[in-house]
């Protein structure tokens, strides 16, 4: 994650604004104090947002010194100090709240991902997040999601063209959605395509698709169709001069990742770290340092 990007310090400094509105009204009673500060874990899981936090108490007050014990993605424990922070008293309790509801959040996305993420071990497969993010937050959750070991998918509508059932039905069908695109994108970009049934993928592939997002079969349908799709996909791609095409798994139950893993797709792609998962639980405590 960039923290000079100057998207994410407009999107912290938000957050801050949306706690401190006017003002901490209690920080009259801590002026002139120095305080020692620390973030503890009280469950188990994965870690995330230790440079957010960073950053975020940076932009409240650069004279908070954060020493971050662990890094990002490590494996945490119940009762095991994370970051300590020292500084103005008032500074350190201003950016508690925003700090914690960061990195539970973060922590908690990041602790989902890695669970699904260690059904795919002995595979090649690799777990994919989705655009099923919170307004505002997109680029913090998914930067989670890599913390837990997924990888991201596309982080808008700009970075992959994904053709969906409303797109087909608008456009004439896949093939003259996919030709549409292939010569009127004003970039280079890639052009995918979900299909809900075997034909839809066989007419994707034959209309010069780069990726196939195969939604809602089950494991033992994708097991069959697979090896077929390779095959025609190389055909294809030898006569056309095509690359390589990308087979991706969506809309799985996360009971039957495994199964659907061993069916020789390269991605699996789910909402779930990012709209199923619990916060991990956090809490900050404080000491007075002497002046």
């Amino acid at each position: 994650m960039d923290l000079l990007s100057p998207a994410l310090n407009r999107l912290l400094d938000s957050f801050l604004d949306e706690d401190l509105g006017r003002g901490d009204l209690t920080s009259i009673a801590l002026q002139d104090c120095s305080g020692h500060a620390y973030l503890l874990s009280k469950q188990a899981g994965i870690f995330c947002g230790g440079q957010l936090i960073q950053r975020l108490f940076r932009r409240l007050d650069e004279r908070v010194k954060i020493n971050c014990l662990v890094a990002e993605g490590d494996r945490i424990i119940p009762g095991q100090r994370l970051i300590e922070l020292d500084g103005p008293a008032t500074s350190l309790v201003a950016g508690e709240r925003t700090a914690l509801n960061l990195s539970m959040r973060l922590s908690g996305i990041a602790t989902a991902t890695a669970a699904l993420v260690a059904e795919l071990q002995g595979t090649s497969v690799k777990l994919a997040d989705t655009r099923k993010t919170t307004p505002g937050l997109r680029i913090f959750e998914k930067y989670a999601v890599r913390c837990g070991g997924g990888i991201n998918h596309r982080l808008g509508l700009d970075d992959a063209a994904m053709l969906k059932e409303n797109h087909i039905e608008w456009a004439g069908g896949i093939t003259a959605a996919v030709r549409a695109i292939k010569q009127s994108a004003p970039w280079p970009s890639r052009v995918i395509v979900e299909a809900e049934t075997f034909d839809q993928a066989e007419e994707a592939i034959k209309a010069g698709a780069d990726g196939l997002l195969l939604d809602e079969f089950a494991p033992d349908k994708l097991k069959k169709i697979v090896p077929t799709l390779r095959e025609l996909a190389s055909l294809t791609s030898a006569r056309k001069g095509l690359g390589t095409i990308i087979l991706e798994a969506s809309g799985v139950d996360p009971k039957e990742i495994k199964l659907v893993a061993l069916t020789g797709v390269d991605f699996i792609s789910t909402s779930s770290p990012v709209t199923r998962s619990s916060w991990l639980d956090f809490s900050m405590r404080f000491t007075r340092l002497d002046s």
